[in-house]
């Protein structure tokens, strides 16, 4: 127990009545003897627990009927209530660790329990049993709780054999000695893990327990163990249908168009009020997505974006609690989780995969290619496809492994494949496996891969699928030449552009994402404003923010005319000043300055005659990010430049003959 819940405790046995602390008891050992051991090798310990706390049942029964308690007796009772209460505390603790951890701390948790039935020995023993008049059976069960208390347990030789057994094999892995079959069965039968789900569960629990290092004695040995883990799940249980990451991806054509379910209120970055994917908690206690308030802080203000309150420091604390329940609902909605399957690298993470956890991610990768390369029948394929998909978020390393093991291309056929979730898998894993520079090379160069993502994002069974191409896209288009050369294939434009007008809103930012990415490159600037880049990322302003940069963008390489011939772009421009995100106004405005620069006066005196732009611009001067500032401050330049060119010629008008013929001059803003 913590000390501030042991304080808490304390002050409730000294306040409470002699009553209230008998219920409790009455309360506690009754949960206790009904507590489950979390583990197969545990048994032997909470069977003893749930054996000394049934009679302590009958004996707290008993006691409630009795009268006034001595006061000897009711201080007496209040220390067990307390040593029963870090009973529970150990039974609850185990309960949420993960098996393996148990497992390697097994001597700590018996000595736990040991010390704690050794104090509620001496508890038991100074109790004043003439003074309660307790009936002569119940007396015979409190002396009986009381030398089992103190009876030494039997040695545990099985559960230290068994631990033995998992360090040996670690070890082995570390010599890259393959594990046999039987004998890993064997090991993961007695600790508890005899199916893909509980083997899952149990890799997700280490995981979550080496990130926020429970355990600094045994990291080392909990990292090899999640990769084993894999391996075993991958050798022992590939016969199983594998529990898929999206439970509720469609599987219908009715149902392509549906887009994923809405996150709680409380999920959502009060900044962006998209899903906080890495909360974090600022000095004045409220909660933000990390890339959001940073991006706040970076803009020069320290201030909290929902109170206003000025902030003591700008540091940031990680909700851990937020981000696993966040994660939990992603899982259990179908919602991928970026982070997980990112279209970009990954963070780097607190700890370092040791010897044997390579070894045994290196395993794992080559089972899986080389079952992947055998498998004719549609559900092996599925399996190992998912296996691979999961394997592939695990790391660069395992990526490396993957890839190197030949899996690329074997993977690309399989985006044209009738079956659903297959397709899904197999697209999912490219994606992953793109985060690294080495199996971007190795996708670009497999035959028919750039075609394969095309045939998904145009034809693929599920909206999720399609959006994982797009942002598979994305992923590639991050290497110069390769951007250049997705550029260039007008198959390629042509299908994201189709997902931004057709698409639902998550597959529209990914696809929004890509065109923002192959617009960097001057030379696709052409080809993208043929394919209608601009119209449908114009269509889109209001709905997503990136849409503004894809504008920007274009208008800042050659695509300011094909801009401007858009009826209404620049009025929507201007729109974004007043309502848009930050981003998206940072953007706005520098598009506006692009295109005043690059077409004229024309575009200036359409920016005047949009109602409110003064204030518009004015606003973003003294609110805006530093560089939205500039821009915003460049923008009202060019407007008071035109303004007073057009008065200017406007007196001069008025002096001539009524015929004459006056050209407006171009205005360039600075």
């Amino acid at each position: 127990m913590s000390a501030a819940a042991s304080s808490s405790s304390s002050s409730y046995s000294s306040s409470a009545t002699d009553g209230e602390i008998l219920r409790s008891l009455h309360r506690l050992a009754r949960d206790l003897s009904g507590a489950e051991a979390p583990a197969l090798f545990l048994e032997t310990v909470f069977a003893a627990v749930s054996r000394r706390a049934k009679l302590l049942v009958a004996v707290f029964d008993d006691l409630m009927r009795c009268g006034r308690l001595p006061r000897s007796a009711s201080l007496c009772l209040r220390e067990v209530l307390l040593v029963l209460q870090r009973f529970k505390a150990v039974v609850a603790d185990c309960s949420v660790r993960s098996r393996m951890r148990l497992l390697l701390q097994v001597e700590d948790v018996e000595a736990r329990v040991r010390e704690l039935q050794h104090d509620l020995a001496t508890l038991l023993d100074l109790l004043p049993v003439p003074e309660l008049g307790l009936a002569d059976d119940v007396v015979d069960l409190l002396a009986l709780a009381s030398r089992q208390c103190r009876r030494s347990p039997p040695a545990a030789a099985a559960e230290h054999e068994l631990k033995a057994g998992v360090l040996a094999l670690i070890q082995e892995v570390e010599r890259e000695i393959v594990p046999e079959r039987e004998r890993l069965e064997g090991i993961l039968e007695e600790v508890g893990i005899n199916d893909p789900a509980c083997c899952s569960d149990e890799i997700e629990t280490m995981e979550r327990e080496i990130g926020d290092r429970v355990a600094e004695r045994w990291t080392s040995a909990m990292i090899a163990l999640v990769g084993l883990l894999r391996y075993a799940k991958c050798v022992l249980f590939s016969a199983a249908t594998p529990r898929p990451v999206d439970s509720k991806v469609d599987l219908d054509d009715d149902d392509d168009d549906a887009e994923p379910p809405a996150p709680p209120p409380d999920f959502r970055c009060p900044i962006s009020l998209d899903m906080m994917r890495d909360p974090v908690v600022s000095a004045s206690g409220q909660t933000y997505d990390r890339e959001s308030i940073t991006r706040w802080f970076g803009s020069g203000k320290s201030t909290c974006p929902k109170t206003g309150q000025v902030l003591a420091n700008l540091e940031l604390v990680p909700n851990k609690a937020l981000k696993n329940l966040t994660s939990r609902w992603c899982r259990e909605n179908g919602v991928a989780v970026e982070g997980s399957e990112p279209s970009k690298p990954e963070p780097t993470s607190v700890v370092t995969a040791n010897k044997a956890a390579l070894e045994a991610a290196r395993m794992t990768a080559s089972f899986l290619v080389k079952n992947l390369s055998v498998s004719f029948s549609p559900g092996a394929v599925n399996r190992v496809v998912h296996e691979i998909r999961q394997l592939a978020r695990s790391g660069n390393d395992t990526r490396a492994f993957i890839g190197e093991a030949g899996a690329v291309p074997l993977l690309v056929p399989l985006l044209h494949s009738e079956d659903t979730t297959t397709q899904l898998n197999a697209v999912t894993a490219l994606l992953n496996l793109s985060i690294l520079e080495a199996n971007k090379k190795r996708i670009m160069h497999a035959e028919g891969a750039v075609e394969a993502l095309c045939h998904v994002m145009g034809s693929g069974a599920t909206w999720r699928a399609k959006e994982n191409a797009a942002a598979t896209v994305l992923s590639l288009a991050a290497v110069h030449s390769y951007r250049r050369r997705l550029g260039r294939n007008q198959r390629v434009v042509e299908m994201v552009v189709l997902l931004v007008r057709t698409g639902p809103s998550s597959t529209k930012k990914d696809a929004l994402a890509a065109l923002l990415c192959l617009s960097s490159e001057r030379e696709n600037v052409g080809k993208l404003v043929e394919a209608g880049v601009a119209e449908v990322a114009l269509s889109a302003i209001g709905e997503e923010e990136t849409a503004v940069a894809v504008l920007e963008s274009l208008a800042k390489r050659g695509g300011a005319e094909a801009i401007v011939h858009i009826d209404g772009a620049v009025v929507r421009l201007v729109a974004e000043l007043r309502r848009g995100t930050e981003w998206s106004r940072e953007c706005a405005v520098s598009a506006l300055v692009l295109l005043c620069r690059r077409m004229g006066a024309g575009v200036v005196s359409e920016v005047m005659s949009v109602s409110g732009v003064e204030w518009a611009i004015w606003e973003l001067m003294t609110t805006g990010t530093n560089r939205a500032q500039r821009k915003a401050a460049s923008l009202g330049r060019a407007c008071r430049r035109w303004a007073a060119i057009a008065a200017a010629a406007a007196a001069e008008q008025t002096t001539e003959c009524p015929t004459s013929d006056v050209s407006q001059p171009a205005v360039a803003a600075s």
